[in-house]
């Protein structure tokens, strides 16, 4: 049974995503490049290309949002968002580890992810992907401490959670893509956390404008 090739394919469709990002569909997306099908292992829903370039591309947004949410604790973070912080970097590391799975089981390649550095291997892909943040980004958040960080962190988490929900829907207006059953779960899963989760940190950003400095 032939597979998706990965390698070949996240070079097209990561070009594909980029060339569009400015394009809007009648429905708001910008889907990627269409992929041919291929039958998952074991049968059920056929995955796609596009399926593909999700998961990986989504194992290296997660493992950005996982390394900044962990400076909370040295970087003086509020006990508001040091909570949101301990939810995020606990959630998304299960997620990155289904991701992983997923792609093993069809014989895909898997990124690798180091949550503890600035860059990790995989990342050169990763970082093509909606939302995520720049070197310069990362290193303005590394340096600050207390409000300012809480404030940085959530402006800069927002965008990553929107990037986020950007791929999701990049994901659902390609042809075929986000019909394998394990991959709708996860990625119906991404949009409806992530949009709970962009509309909190909005409030806490709100609510720390409005706090006396």
């Amino acid at each position: 049974m032939p597979t998706v090739r990965a390698v070949g394919a996240l070079a097209i469709l990561a070009a594909a995503a980029c060339a569009t990002a400015t394009r809007q569909t009648s429905s708001g997306t910008v889907p990627p490049a269409p992929a041919a099908q291929r039958q998952a292992g074991g049968g059920g829903a056929p995955y796609t290309a596009t399926d593909v370039w999700f998961m990986a591309g989504m194992i290296g947004h997660h493992a950005q949002a996982v390394l900044i949410a962990g400076w909370a604790p040295s970087h003086g973070a509020s006990q508001a968002l040091s909570a949101l912080c301990e939810r995020i970097v606990v959630g998304q590391r299960d997620e990155i580890v289904l991701m992983q799975r997923w792609l093993r089981d069809r014989h895909e390649t898997v990124p690798g992810v180091d949550t503890s550095r600035h860059r990790m291997p995989g990342m050169d892909h990763a970082l093509m992907m909606p939302g995520m943040l720049t070197a310069e980004q990362l290193a303005q958040l590394d340096s600050a401490r207390g409000p300012e960080f809480d404030r940085l962190f959530l402006k800069f988490m927002i965008q990553h959670h929107q990037g986020a929900i950007t791929m999701v829907n990049q994901l659902f207006g390609s042809q075929g893509g986000g019909e394998e059953e394990i991959v709708y779960r996860f990625a119906s899963d991404v949009y409806a956390d992530q949009t709970t989760e962009i509309d909190r940190m909005n409030r806490m950003l709100d609510t720390l404008k409005r706090s006396p400095q």
